[in-house]
């Protein structure tokens, strides 16, 4: 029935009506440009200003309450954790492990602190590194010491 009524065409005195309400865009559009016509009165106008008056006021309060946490924001990047080898054997205490038992300690210590699914997102590059940094020196540390005995 659908495909009937959409391919039925409309009586011919319909089809050369004109529409209902003529509409000029253009007349329009002169008219609100000329000033002859108000689109708003003179309370929403000065309503507007009040609102827009607040508005700058509360902003300028919040920016001066938020001024300390941009300060903090804007504070030079945390330091990075050092990746030299040097720095991370005197962060392991490689020199007061003597057994076995130590190094493992050691080990799982400086991964309780510096795995990389314990760290935060922006850090885990440099904490696999430092991970196998320190695996290698106390795997480096062990050997020499079963070499001592």
């Amino acid at each position: 029935m659908l495909d009937d009524l959409f391919v039925a065409k409309p009586p011919a005195e319909e089809a050369a009506r004109p529409p209902s309400i003529p509409f000029d865009y253009l007349s329009v559009a002169d008219e609100l440009h000329s000033g002859r016509i108000k689109v708003s009165s003179d309370e929403a106008a000065a309503e507007y200003r009040r609102t827009n008056q607040e508005f700058e006021t509360e902003l300028a309060a919040l920016l001066a309450a938020a001024e300390p946490l941009l300060a903090e924001v804007a504070a030079p990047a945390e330091s990075l954790p050092s990746i030299e080898p040097a720095a991370i054997a005197v962060e392991l205490g490689l020199d007061a492990a003597k057994a076995a038992a130590d190094f493992s300690r050691l080990r799982r210590s400086f991964a309780f602190k510096n795995h990389p699914d314990r760290v935060a997102p922006h850090l885990r590059q440099r904490a696999m590194v430092r991970m196998q940094v320190a695996n290698m020196l106390i795997d480096d540390a062990k050997r020499r010491a079963a070499a001592k005995r």
